[in-house]
């Protein structure tokens, strides 16, 4: 595969520091979830770029498909923790679509193909439970 993109991060001082990238001017203040800091957290900054990646990924099955229809996508990151400070993700899609003749049925089954597609589900997929889900309005 050739790449058709690369970025860098650099993050100093982990949940309590910054995050830079090499090729943007764009600089976060990194905080803990929960806290009253001015700044994100790393599972803020995951569900952001997951719901870009899948939202894309679902136009290209609409593409595919030759399916029409608006999307909105709600992506939702839990940061769990179990016994002996094991911490683990679940991340929650809901796609909302809109201007369609399509049933939910029929959307759904789009919205799980955009999960095979979206280069973040590939990513997460055993590692992260991800649960996908869609309503028409």
């Amino acid at each position: 595969m050739k790449s058709l993109y690369s970025t860098k991060s650099t993050v100093t001082g982990g949940r309590m520091g910054t995050a830079t990238l090499s090729d943007s001017d764009l600089e976060i203040n990194m905080v803990p979830p929960g806290g009253n800091e001015k700044g994100n957290n790393p599972e803020q900054l995951l569900a952001m770029g997951y719901g870009a990646c899948f939202d894309g990924a679902l136009g290209v099955v609409r593409k595919m498909e030759s399916a029409t229809f608006g999307s909105t996508v709600e992506t939702s990151v839990d940061l769990l923790q179990g016994d002996n400070h094991e911490y683990k993700l679940a991340v929650k899609i809901h796609v909302i679509a809109d201007n369609t003749d399509l049933s939910a049925d029929e959307i759904q089954k789009l919205v799980e193909k955009a999960h095979e597609v979206c280069p973040y589900s590939k990513a997460t997929s055993g590692n992260i439970d991800v649960e996908v889900s869609s309503e028409v309005k």
